[in-house]
């Protein structure tokens, strides 16, 4: 399982994040739709990169 971050945002609403996957980020109004989107995000982030053949980082990888 990778690690998320959520960042409340100053003018409203919560973007989330998987900092071991560049570029893997989803929004939402709440944090549970924030991180319900990441969800979603991931899946795609990691069928397009091995579509395309490239390496997948282990969970934890961009944590260090």
């Amino acid at each position: 399982k990778y690690p998320a971050l959520l960042v409340p945002e100053p003018e409203g609403g919560y973007t989330a994040l998987h900092p071991d996957l560049k570029g893997c980020v989803a929004v939402g109004e709440t944090p549970e739709e924030a991180l319900a989107n990441l969800e979603e995000a991931r899946r795609l982030w990691l069928e397009v990169t091995q579509e395309r053949g490239d390496e997948i980082p282990l969970p934890g990888a961009g944590t260090g």
